[in-house]
């Protein structure tokens, strides 16, 4: 069954009115008639089983069959904080982070980030970011859009990450695995994550420094050396396993 986001003012005591591009997805692309059926998502723990009945111009109007509470949320938000890396491999880290449960991705603008973001081309490539969450978040049939935000410079990344319960940063000099599967097996549902990812090339060392200044923990990966894009991904598996009820 499609997924589609609304927000709360759209839906009323019997009906949902799926507007903007939706509307022309459902109608254009998908082609769906009335009677075919569809779930809507405001963003909470409902999920909304409809049934399309009419278009109008401007709205497809579908009528709620039930209303039900879902867990297909982690118990746990976790945040993916990753370093700028080149070409497009932003967009396919968004995409899988996205599928494994992120709750948001913010960029950081690292000291060995090649690519660097700013004003008119950064805000177009966020929309664009944005656009890749929703996509995911539906294909995954998500409760909520992940947010993307705008790209940070690491130390205010690592300040934006003080109120998480529990902050990691993969590193390629870390040592110990089993100090590793001890701090991501003590990780409890609730508790929130922030998880900093390096761009190619990792992170410099006073980055680190710094990290681990702000009680940041450094955690191994193994001993291969994985892509930037790779590293991210290896956690949030392991975390939405040890976070699946």
């Amino acid at each position: 069954m499609y997924r589609f986001f609304v927000d709360k003012s759209q839906i009323s005591e019997h009906e949902i009115r799926i507007e903007g591009a939706d509307r022309n997805h459902i109608r254009n692309v998908l082609r769906m008639k009335p009677g075919e059926q569809i779930a809507a998502s405001s963003g909470d723990s409902l999920e909304y089983t409809c049934q399309i009945k009419e278009y109008t111009g401007e709205a497809v109007i579908a009528e709620i069959l039930y209303a039900q509470e879902t867990e297909l949320e982690l118990a746990s938000k976790i945040w993916l904080f990753q370093g700028l890396p080149k070409s497009d491999k932003m967009e396919f880290i968004i995409q899988k982070a996205v599928e494994l449960g992120a709750c948001a991705v913010v960029p950081m603008a690292t000291k060995r980030a090649v690519v660097r973001l700013e004003g008119k081309k950064e805000e177009a490539k966020r929309r664009r970011w944005q656009g890749i969450a929703e996509s995911a978040a539906k294909q995954a049939k998500r409760m909520i859009i992940p947010e993307i935000f705008p790209v940070h410079r690491f130390k205010d990344a690592v300040a934006m990450a003080e109120t998480l319960d529990v902050r990691l940063i993969p590193y390629e000099l870390a040592e110990n695995m089993e100090h590793t599967r001890e701090i991501l097996s003590n990780i409890r549902p609730g508790q929130s994550v922030g998880l900093f990812i390096g761009p190619e090339g990792g992170f410099a060392p006073e980055e680190i420094k710094e990290a681990m200044a702000r009680q940041i923990r450094p955690i191994t990966l193994g001993r291969r050396i994985l892509r930037t894009e790779t590293a991210g991904m290896a956690v949030l598996s392991v975390l939405m396993y040890l976070l699946e009820e």
